[in-house]
């Protein structure tokens, strides 16, 4: 029970933590946009940083309301939370290692920014380790897993043909052209690919060291 209890307690912060973070970034991008309201919304919501966090924002939501039926038994599978885990992760790992020294943010927007790419994510994983059981974790749960990015990534290509709006540099087609841009969406998806078997292979690991959890 006060196992429960804590992990609770840990959903709930992350799902404050990230509605605040989503609704102050969105905030920051109407105060200071040139773009129509319209534009700025789907700008907004072209980056997969802010998809991710809605998409961690909303799964924290759903458990706190305690669901029942076949969204409960969705929102419970490990798979479920583990798929979430992978994705957050990337939000994190892309950004610290590849974005930040491109930018310095200062007062509100450097407060977002370290929520969205370092606050989520780090408790995200702390839920994952602390509250998911990983023992129906299978390696074969992986390519399904590849879904949501796969097509985040055409979406953006999509519409960037047509505004020539792309959220992240390394897929920007105008700057890199479509061989480039395509390349690193390659590599990114390498990334998952790594990611994913990390997460099921520690999870594994994890099951057999402790098979209660």
């Amino acid at each position: 029970m006060a196992h429960q209890i804590k992990t609770r307690w840990l959903v709930a912060t992350i799902t404050v933590v990230a509605w605040f973070a989503i609704i102050l970034q969105l905030y920051l991008m109407l105060l200071y946009t040139k773009n129509p309201v319209g534009e700025t919304l789907l700008r907004f919501f072209s980056y997969y940083t802010i998809l991710t966090n809605v998409l961690v924002a909303v799964y924290g939501s759903m458990l706190l309301i305690k669901p029942s039926g076949r969204l409960k038994a969705f929102l419970m599978q490990p798979a479920t939370a583990t798929a979430i885990a992978v994705y957050i992760t990337i939000v994190g790992l892309v950004y610290n290692l590849v974005l930040r020294r491109l930018w310095s943010p200062e007062g509100w927007q450097w407060l977002v920014d370290e929520l969205l790419h370092v606050g989520v994510p780090l408790l995200f994983i702390l839920y994952w380790f602390a509250g998911v059981s990983k023992s129906a974790l299978r390696w074969k749960q992986i390519p399904g897993w590849l879904i949501y990015p796969a097509v985040y990534a055409i979406c953006i290509f999509l519409r960037g043909s047509q505004s020539g709006f792309y959220p992240y540099p390394f897929i920007d087609v105008t700057a890199l052209g479509y061989p480039r841009a395509l390349w690193n969406s390659v590599v990114l998806t390498g990334g998952f690919l790594l990611v994913s078997a990390a997460f099921v292979g520690l999870g594994r690991w994890l099951t057999r060291a402790n098979p209660s959890g």
